[in-house]
């Protein structure tokens, strides 16, 4: 997906545009996961692009995307741009003997 999204449509209001291209978006992504996984891929991951423009397009985690659309809006851009390209993901093995940090576990009260 690459596309400008326009906020200053004459007659439309500014906050429902910005809905429905975070909608779209949103829609895209549950989309592409729907699609069949090929053979040795465990998931799809994406690369995001998001700017002002497309030239000024820079990456961003998927995770911060509606983050940077809402950003775009608050500070009052007009349009922004974002490209999502939909790409393999392969999980990565834990090395043999290495266990999570045992700091981060918890099992019950502390004596």
């Amino acid at each position: 997906m690459r596309k400008t999204f326009s906020l200053a449509i004459e007659g439309k209001n500014r906050d429902r545009l910005l809905d429905a291209a975070k909608h779209d978006i949103r829609k895209y992504l549950k989309r592409e996961r729907r699609r069949d996984l090929p053979a040795g891929v465990d998931f799809w991951d994406f690369d995001c692009r998001f700017g002002l423009t497309q030239e000024t397009a820079e990456r961003v985690h998927l995770g911060s995307l509606i983050d940077s659309v809402n950003a775009a809006a608050a500070a009052g851009a007009d349009s922004f741009y974002v490209e999502i390209l939909a790409a393999h993901g392969v999980r990565k093995p834990r090395e043999p003997g290495s266990a999570p940090d045992a700091d981060s576990v918890h099992f019950g009260e502390d004596d």
